[in-house]
């Protein structure tokens, strides 16, 4: 291996490793079961977990027909459409937050009539943390989705077309199995950005005990006033997004050899 490229790797290796190791070196390890147990602690963890799963469900229902648009459905600027779908991966989370409020505050484009006509209100709720979450992790998975469906070969597609079946059965029969690394990778990278969301989410969703405070909001809250219980939550929330993936992973590698 080259050795500026082994120095420059190694360098980016350690950037993005050593933080990582540094809180658990310095996770109070002893009091970890203690800090937990904590009653405000359980109820942020469990309803992080419920709606990065709600979102993840969402993703799959609506990203991978997107995400088949985007890549056989010949849109028209479909350049256009490519770049919006991303945008919410680069635009600032915060930046997020205002855009659902501005759509779907009471005063929103769409708010103001559901609050008007069905005195529907849907910030500052669980199902407005959903909505954050939604926002930004749904790119992640649809454009897994997208690559996966470009790479694919049309073969058997084609050869299923010219004996009889219909669109819908070639993509369920067909075109479906064979994405399924591609789907299984996004709905994991879905869930563990939404599991992660702070920004929209506090923007949108707002700060309120057992209906909008997640893990990020509880890990920021707890930085300000008790260090070591913030480490703790840290330590564990980032134990759950590694053995989502590490548990996943063998999976896609199995899937990608029955399909390669």
């Amino acid at each position: 291996m080259p050795w500026p490229l082994l120095v420059l790797g190694g360098l980016a290796f350690a950037f993005l490793t050593l933080p990582l190791l540094a809180i658990v070196l310095r996770a109070p390890w002893g009091s970890l079961v203690t800090v937990l147990g904590d009653g405000p602690v359980l109820e942020a963890l469990w309803l992080s977990l419920r709606t990065a799963a709600a979102t993840t469900a969402v993703g799959l229902v609506v990203g991978v027909p997107l995400a088949w648009l985007l890549a056989r459905g010949a849109l028209p600027g479909s350049g256009v459409v490519r770049a919006l779908v991303t945008l919410p991966m680069v635009l600032p989370p915060v930046v997020g937050g205002v855009a659902l409020l501005t759509l779907l505050g009471r005063r929103g484009l769409i708010g103001q009539w559901l609050y008007s006509a069905f005195g529907v209100s849907l910030p500052f709720t669980t199902f407005a943390v959903v909505l954050a979450q939604t926002f930004v992790a749904l790119p992640f998975l649809v454009l897994s989705v997208d690559g996966a469906l470009r790479g694919l070969d049309h073969g058997q597609e084609d050869a299923a077309r010219t004996l009889g079946a219909s669109e819908w059965t070639t993509f369920r029969r067909i075109t479906l199995p064979r994405l399924a690394p591609a789907i299984g990778a996004g709905a994991v990278l879905c869930f563990a950005r939404a599991l992660g969301e702070f920004g929209a989410t506090i923007t949108f969703a707002g700060n309120f005990p057992g209906s909008t405070r997640t893990m990020p909001i509880a890990i920021y809250l707890a930085m300000q006033s008790d260090p070591t219980a913030a480490i703790a939550m840290s330590v564990f929330l980032m134990a759950i997004c590694a053995a989502v993936l590490i548990a996943l992973r063998s999976h896609w590698v199995t899937a990608l050899g029955r399909t390669g």
